[in-house]
C-alpha cells in the first residue's frame, strides 16, 4: 500500500510533500478512533520490542528519527503514534532562520537516496523551547504507566555567526532547551551551513564541548550531551575526536551526519550536477557509517555511547548498526522511503533471538 502511495508523492517536491504529509497524519490523529488505528497498525506491540535504557534513559525502544525531519518540535504525538522510541529535533540555532533557497530538498530514488541543503531552517530556541514545554505539560496529564516519548535536542549555530563566536550559540540553545529535552546533539557537522565543518576540529570544537559541560555540570538535572559527526573525517581526525570525547567525558556521538562525496551507482552524474551542493543520505551511506561505527567501538572498546545514524532502511540494517557498536539506531532517509510501518520492522527483527 505504502508504495503505491509513494509514487503518488514521489510525483510532487520533496519538501511540500514533507510537511503535506505530516499535517495530515497531526488531523487524522485529532480523531480517536483513527490514531488508536494508526497506531495499532504501525507502533511495535510490546511483544515486538523490549525497553533499552541509556544514560539512565527508559527508551521503549531503540528506534529514534533523527534531526531535521521534525526541527520545531511540531509533530512528536504524531511521531509517537508510529511508535518511534525517541525523536531528535532541530538543527535549533539560537534566532529563527529561513534556511537556504529552495528547492532544497531532492530524491535520488534509484540509489535510495536524499539530498538536502536545507540550511538549519527552524522557528528558533526562544519559540521550540516553549513549544516542548507545551507538549511536556499535556503529556504530564496522561496515565502514571504511560512511557513517554524521548526527546533529543539536537542543537546548531546561526549562519552569520562567526565561528569563533559558535560556542556562544551552542550555549544559547543549550540553556533555552535544558529543561525539555532527554538529551543534546551537538551538530557540527552539517555541510549546508558555511564553514560549520570546520568546528569539528579539536580545538573549536573543545572550546564549544567543555563549555556546555561546564554549564550541565551545574545544573541540577544534567542531560547527556553527544557530538554528530560526519562520515567524510579522516581516521585521525576521527582519532581526535575520540580523544576530546574521552577527555571531557561526552556522553557518546551520533555517526553519521550527511555526506558531501557522490559515489552513486545508479543516478547518472548529469542529474547530480542538476541538483548541486547539498548533504547526501540514505542506502549509499550506510556502508561508511558503519565502518565509521566500528572504528570508534573498536577504538574505544565501547566505552562510547553510539547512536547510529545513516543508510538504515530495514532491521537487518539496524541489526548490522548495533552489531558493529551502536546502541541506538536513527532512520530519516528509510522513513520516506519504507513508510510508517518502519520502526515496527525494525523493532521485529533486532528482538529475534
Amino acid at each position: 500500500m505504502y508504495k503505491l502511495l509513494r509514487a503518488v508523492l514521489f510525483l510532487f517536491d520533496p519538501e511540500k510533500v514533507h510537511y503535506f504529509s505530516m499535517h495530515s497524519l497531526q488531523r487524522l490523529c485529532k480523531v480517536s478512533f483513527i490514531k488508536k488505528w494508526i497506531q495499532y497498525l504501525f507502533a511495535a506491540s510490546a511483544t515486538h520490542h523490549s525497553p533499552f535504557t541509556l544514560w539512565g534513559i527508559p527508551f521503549k525502544n531503540r528506534v529514534g528519527l533523527g534531526a531535521g525531519f521534525d526541527k520545531n518540535a511540531e509533530y512528536l504525538s504524531e511521531l509517537e503514534v508510529l511508535g518511534f522510541g525517541f525523536v531528535e529535533i532541530g538543527t535549533v540555532t539560537p534566532k529563527p532562520q529561513s534556511g537556504n533557497d529552495k528547492p532544497r530538498a531532492f530524491r535520488l530514488p534509484k540509489d535510495k537516496a536524499l539530498i538536502n541543503r536545507m540550511g538549519f531552517n527552524n522557528d528558533g530556541a526562544e519559540v521550540i523551547s516553549k513549544r516542548l514545554q507545551q507538549w511536556r505539560r499535556a503529556n504530564q496529564q496522561l496515565s502514571t504507566n504511560h512511557q513517554q516519548l524521548i526527546i533529543g535536542g539536537n542543537i546548531g549555530k546561526n549562519k552569520v555567526t562567526p565561528n569563533q563566536d559558535a560556542w556562544k550559540d551552542y550555549e544559547i540553545c543549550f540553556i533555552a532547551l535544558h529543561d525539555y529535552v532527554d538529551y543534546f546533539v551537538v551538530n557540527v557537522s552539517s555541510p549546508n551551513t558555511p564553514d560549520l565543518r570546520a568546528l569539528q576540529e579539536k580545538e573549536a570544537l573543545g572550546l564549544i564541548l567543555k563549555n556546555l559541560q561546564r554549564i550541565n555540570n551545574e545544573k541540577e538535572n544534567p542531560k547527556p550531551i553527544l557530538l554528530k559527526i560526519a562520515p567524510d573525517l579522516t581516521n585521525q581526525q576521527i582519532d581526535d575526536i575520540i580523544d576530546l570525547a574521552l577527555e571531557i567525558q561526552l556522553d557518546g556521538l551520533v555517526a553519521t551526519n550527511t555526506t558531501i562525496i557522490r559515489a552513486l551507482p545508479n543516478t547518472p552524474y548529469k542529474i547530480l550536477e542538476r541538483i548541486g551542493p547539498g548533504g547526501l543520505s540514505g542506502l549509499p551511506l550506510k556502508n561508511k557509517s558503519t565502518e565509521i561505527i566500528k572504528y570508534i567501538c573498536d577504538k574505544t572498546q565501547g566505552k562510547l555511547p553510539i547512536i547510529a545514524s545513516g543508510g538504515i532502511f530495514t532491521g537487518a540494517d539496524a541489526k548490522e548498526k548495533i552489531t558493529a557498536g551502536a546502541s541506538l539506531v536513527q532512520v530519516w532517509t528509510g522513513f520516506v522511503y519504507e513508510g510508517p510501518s518502519i520502526v515496527k520492522n525494525i523493532c521485529t527483527t533486532i528482538n529475534k533471538q
